[in-house]
């Protein structure tokens, strides 16, 4: 099978290194990749938002099977693109359609599909720039902190938790003067949910699924989840606390209606859903949806995939979800992020990386990097490179990403030193 994948990050790169790994796997091609996917396929370049360019490489090039890594091209349509083409709609496509792809392109949408099925989140409203007085009197009957909400696509920043209610109604007024672009056009506001996040990972074919590992990320950019949010500064799977009982009130209260709401809805949903949980005193809620797998999370869950992902996603492209079987490693699995300097912010790209000695016990997936004409690997993005190493223990798992992490370097480096320590800490209690 000829395979595409659309992406150029950490994510892609770890699906690129389990896919190549399949025997079904004739062919694999990476749009636009980087220089860690040029290792396991072929890197082509190609503007994923250009989809006839798209659909001529996958003619060209006989592709089987396309999977999409982002949320960008699946919000903006690339499944029915592919459907309504009659030369493409024999593909395979990994990746729900544009009305599937709402519960990530939409926050409003995502969650009135909750409220319609019945699935615990927090209590909210949307508001415009017209309705900013009204916007002010829920923010008044809420308590703090404050959530705050773009209601489109913001690159993963779109979300503000303020203190105070004079902080939150300002940032209000900003958000919907356009801070964040057209995305927070529309803001959702909704009450502050306490306790502890963590990701569950759905593949469905919108009528079975297969519940994939958990997983915990860490979004902010300082020590003890302080300073800006980023993309993501490490991941641990599995989360300790989500135990057999907790996933079993994941699954009955959130996964199983969430299916059977695509279904009833007629959604074509053929993909990946990520659900980000908070959990409240043992309780799950549902902060946010996604409709494709997590960054750095996808560097910690899918090393732990036994199963032959190809095969898994040929089910879920043809709805024959229902004859696959998961399998998974046991160990636990610790992805460290190295970042470059300023990041989130302003950072310089082009800095000369060295990947240290190689350790055939940890993996380092490239997140923005890509090697010049001289062949020297240089950093091209804000998160540049992490490490994921599997052991029969989290604290084992997560001294061996950091050691590896130690050994890589480049000038401006930055990392978190704490990732998972806050799970070591609970498991202690």
């Amino acid at each position: 099978m000829n395979i595409l994948l659309l992406g150029s990050g950490g994510r892609e790169h770890a699906i690129a290194f389990k896919i190549a790994q399949s025997p079904l796997c004739k062919s694999l091609y990476i749009a636009p990749g980087n220089a860690g996917t040029a290792a396991v396929g072929e890197n082509v370049s190609l503007d994923m938002s250009d989809f006839p360019a798209v659909g001529r490489f996958v003619l060209d090039h006989h592709v089987d099977m396309l999977v999409v890594g982002p949320e960008a091209p699946l919000v903006a349509g690339i499944a029915d693109y592919f459907k309504a083409t009659p030369e493409l709609s024999q593909v395979l496509v990994v990746g729900p359609c544009k009305e599937g792809a709402r519960l990530e392109g939409s926050k409003d949408y995502a969650k009135a599909f909750m409220m319609r099925h019945k699935i615990p989140t927090a209590r909210y409203q949307t508001f415009t720039r017209e309705t900013l007085a009204d916007a002010e009197a829920f923010l008044d009957t809420l308590l703090a902190p404050y959530v705050l909400k773009a209601d489109g696509l913001a690159a993963g920043k779109g979300v503000l938790i303020e203190p105070d209610l004079a902080t939150a109604k300002a940032h209000l007024r900003e958000m919907l003067d356009g801070k964040f672009g057209a995305a927070s056009a529309s803001v959702v506001i909704e009450e502050y949910l306490s306790g502890i996040e963590l990701s569950v990972f759905v593949l469905t074919d919108g009528q079975h699924y297969l519940l994939l590992p958990s997983a915990k990320d860490y979004k902010r950019i300082g020590e003890d989840d302080t300073g800006l949010n980023t993309g993501g500064m490490g991941s641990i799977s599995p989360v300790p606390f989500a135990d057999k009982e907790f996933m079993k009130k994941v699954e009955e209260r959130i996964v199983k209606p969430t299916v059977r709401g695509l279904r009833d809805e007629k959604i074509d949903y053929h993909g990946f859903i990520f659900v980000g949980l908070m959990c409240c005193n043992g309780d799950p809620y549902v902060i946010e949806y996604n409709v494709r797998m997590g960054d750095p999370e996808t560097e910690s869950v899918f090393p732990r995939i036994k199963s032959d992902v190809v095969e898994l996603l040929e089910h879920t492209a043809r709805g024959t979800l229902d004859r696959a079987s998961l399998t998974v490693d046991q160990r636990s699995a610790a992805c460290v992020m190295m970042v470059a300097g300023g990041y989130p912010e302003a950072y310089e790209k082009g800095k000369v990386i060295t990947l240290g000695e190689e350790n055939a016990d940890v993996l380092v997936f490239h997140c923005g990097t890509k090697m010049n004409d001289e062949g020297q690997l240089l950093t091209n993005g804000g998160r540049v490179i992490c490490t994921t190493a599997l052991a029969a223990t989290l604290p084992e798992a997560i001294l061996k990403s950091y050691n590896r992490a130690h050994s890589i370097t480049w000038d401006g480096k930055y990392l978190r030193h704490d990732i998972g320590q806050d799970l070591l800490k609970l498991m202690a209690l």
